[in-house]
């Protein structure tokens, strides 16, 4: 078993920035990538951004060059930085891991608001 827990989110302004993060605990061992998720109200959830092992980064198009995924395995966590936030970034960012024997593992998610 993996377990995740995300921290982080807030209220921002448009334009601002937030960095989430994602602790990493149990068999960490058998991650093999770590990604990103989010959940507006309403709406389906949407993948993000992930990183493998090796350092490897992909992004969902409506954030590719305003989010960066990066992780640190010393620490066990990854983090998402995300910058020059917009209204429609507004949802539950929720923190996933890719494991041995393709099991997926889930944080609780953080809630993230961007508004004026």
């Amino acid at each position: 078993q993996v377990q995740l827990v995300e921290s982080g989110g807030g209220l921002v302004q448009p334009g601002g920035s937030l960095r989430l993060s994602c602790a990493s605990s149990g068999r960490i061992f058998s991650i093999h990538a770590m990604g990103w998720y989010r959940q507006a109200p309403g709406k389906q959830r949407e993948w993000v951004a992930d990183i493998t092992s090796s350092g490897y980064t992909n992004y969902a198009g409506s954030v590719k060059g305003r989010f960066t995924i990066s992780r640190d395995n010393a620490k066990n966590t990854a983090y998402l930085q995300m910058n020059s936030l917009k209204p429609e970034d507004t949802a539950v960012y929720l923190c996933n891991a890719l494991a041995d024997y393709g099991n997926r593992y889930w944080g609780q998610g953080t809630q993230v608001t961007v508004s004026s």
